[in-house]
């Protein structure tokens, strides 16, 4: 299909456009970005007057829930979320039921997704079989089965003998190691932050030194092994300091933060609010106002959804029962719009932060907008507010702190390899 997006505002931040110019589109690729090439006859003609048109977001948390959780979600469910949210591409945590552990499951997983022909869809390799913590996985061929980079999902291992033996072996080979800085004995079972909210409402807590002394775990053995680390859901304002020196002292470490820990509190839980069982767990002020800096300092890399649908009986639960996450690839961009506007930041570095500077991370040709580039795209109505309900969210996950709220950015269009994907 040949495509003509017209009068649109073009923002790409990797390669710093911020103009109104139209964009040529044929055999999925981009073929040219202002003037028509010669003979090009459109099939379909987009007139982007008053929008924005920029690269297709990359996300860097998304759980499908397949295989193993399809009570919760299905493939289909979320990824058509995923393209009605302007995500184009997207890792997938290793936590399936079996764990992304061995290559045929990441090739099912691969084949699944290809066949839906919607977004592009990247699976994060499990670092232990199983996610035991115990014996490390074949890195080498989950590579080649399509993993691009390999995690221990939600924890640090327990045994940092065999995380070190893991990360040399990344290192080996380039390949880099997600890990989400949590110390497993200091959370037991804890379900909100260790503050004045949590003792109030008689809640176990999690303290921020869980997420320190796993930080300075990672960051020692990132300087013995030199692998590349990228840190998943800071927290807390004292371990985003504690990242901030490492990246001073020169080290390859990165990290993202969740949407929702940019714009709520310990606070919002309120009276046991379910929705906002979250792990990491929010938290105080202090820290959400830390890391919202972090973001625009540069100090935190990317913003991700950390996407989790639940099925609704297990948010029904009392707090510290009910299960952790929410749903969140339909809110990536309104709230990350909401933060920019809160920030009082240029469009082109508010983006950057859900396009190129994730993409970079995740290591693939993604997150901007070139004539030769795939055509991944999303063309949105910055001024559109609409109301976050259970029926306009797609995701079979109805769960969110943000359920009710009118939140900026109401998806157009989405564009998959030149294919129109969402049309609204």
């Amino acid at each position: 299909m040949k495509i003509h997006i017209k009068n649109g505002r073009l923002i790409d931040p990797k390669h710093g456009v911020d103009a109104v110019q139209d964009i040529f589109i044929a055999k999925g690729k981009v073929v040219a970005i202002g003037e028509a090439p010669k003979e090009f006859q459109a099939s379909r003609v987009i007139d982007a007057r008053s929008l924005i048109v920029c690269p297709g977001f990359v996300d860097l948390s998304v759980r499908l829930r397949e295989p193993g959780f399809e009570y919760k979600a299905t493939l289909e469910s979320e990824m058509g979320a995923a393209v009605a949210g302007g995500i184009t591409s997207f890792a997938c945590p290793p936590d399936t039921d079996p764990p992304l552990d061995e290559p045929g499951l990441v090739e099912m997983l691969k084949h699944r997704a290809k066949s839906l022909n919607q977004a592009h869809v990247y699976p994060i390799g499990a670092l232990t079989q199983g996610l035991n913590g115990e014996r490390l996985t074949e890195m080498a061929e989950l590579n080649d089965a399509g993993c691009v980079v390999f995690g221990q999902s939600d924890g640090l291992l327990s045994n940092l003998r065999v995380l070190m033996q893991a990360m040399r072996y990344a290192s080996t080979f380039g390949f880099s190691v997600w890990l989400r800085p949590q110390e497993i004995s200091l959370t037991s079972d804890g379900v909100a932050h260790d503050g004045e909210v949590a003792t109030r409402l008689g809640l176990p807590t999690v303290p921020v030194c869980a997420e320190t002394i796993a930080l300075a775990n990672i960051i020692l053995l990132t300087k013995e092994t030199g692998v590349r680390v990228h840190l998943c859901r800071i927290s807390s304002a004292e371990g985003l300091a504690m990242v901030r020196v490492a990246k001073h002292q020169g080290l390859p470490i990165s990290c993202d933060v969740t949407i929702n820990h940019l714009h709520l509190s310990d606070m919002d839980i309120g009276f046991f609010d379910s929705n906002c069982h979250l792990m990491p767990p929010l938290r105080g002020f202090s820290d959400r106002d830390a890391l919202r800096q972090g973001v625009l300092d540069g100090t935190i890399d990317a913003i991700c959804s950390d996407h989790a649908p639940v099925d609704e009986d297990a948010k029904l639960l009392p707090f510290g029962q009910s299960e952790i996450g929410a749903t969140g690839v339909e809110l990536l961009l309104p709230l990350t719009l909401k933060w920019g506007m809160e920030m009082r930041l240029p469009m082109l570095k508010v983006l950057a932060k859900i396009t190129s500077d994730p993409a970079q991370i995740l290591g693939i040709d993604a997150g901007h907008i070139a004539v030769g580039s795939a055509a991944d795209i999303c063309i949105f109505d910055p001024d559109h507010y609409w109301k976050v309900t259970s029926t306009a969210i797609l995701s079979q996950g109805k769960n969110t702190p943000f359920m009710g709220m009118e939140l900026p950015g109401g998806i157009k269009y989405t564009l998959v390899n030149g294919q129109i994907v969402y049309e609204r």
